[in-house]
């Protein structure tokens, strides 16, 4: 039985995939915050202690409150640093993904439209999608798929978090309609189910046509 990690998997985007996965008989751990906090690398260091290996990995994690750039501490850019960047790197320097599997990174489309409100999420998040777009070129010798999920507007607690009238918001989107964090798990689903294997070192904009950007 094939077996699976997914970080904040405990509910959004996270529990979605892993339903999803569990959907298809895959031996799924669905770590929440309790598990692991990628913010403390302490945390982080015990849990690849216990689970340093697996088919499958997602890797994904909440982000910081939306705050203009005045307003940011030095405390708030050491805390991205380790959970949006830092963490993510020493897991993957740490954890052995077997040959023929897959790295699902669930980052955001600020990595390609950076989002002023969102400059910490912006950074960290487009300088992590660098380091695994180069990493893909390694794990692609083993036969193992790096992709690279870009959500924009999604039906999340993260969403409403950042947006003040949901309803209204929604009238302002293409689709009349925020994404189901089901749809991505589905994404996720269908390529392992069906072994797309060529589909590599890419990054797919889950974000409804809302996004300006081409690549």
């Amino acid at each position: 039985m094939a077996s699976a990690i997914v970080l904040g998997g405990s509910r959004g985007i996270g529990k979605a995939i892993a339903d999803s996965l569990k959907s298809i008989g895959i031996d799924v751990f669905a770590a929440s915050k309790k598990d692991i906090d990628t913010s403390d690398l302490d945390s982080v260091k015990q849990f690849l202690e216990k689970h340093n290996q697996t088919d499958i990995l997602v890797l994904n994690t909440g982000g910081p409150a939306s705050k203009p750039f005045s307003e940011i501490s030095q405390e708030d850019w050491k805390l991205y640093h380790n959970q949006l960047f830092l963490g993510f790197c020493t897991i993957l320097q740490n954890i052995k993904i077997s040959d023929g599997g897959y790295i699902f990174l669930i980052s955001s489309n600020v990595i390609k439209e950076p989002n002023m409100k969102l400059i910490i999420s912006s950074a960290y998040r487009a300088a992590f999608s660098e380091v695994f777009k180069v990493l893909s070129k390694e794990y692609a010798q083993r036969n193992i798929s790096c992709i690279n999920i870009a959500p924009g507007p999604i039906n999340t607690d993260r969403t409403k978090e950042l947006v003040e009238n949901v309803e209204e918001y929604k009238k302002s989107l293409l689709m009349k309609r925020l994404g189901e964090p089901e749809e991505i798990g589905s994404f996720v689903k269908a390529i392992i189910e069906n072994k797309i294997k060529y589909l590599s070192g890419v990054t797919i904009n889950f974000d409804g046509a809302n996004s300006n950007y081409i690549f």
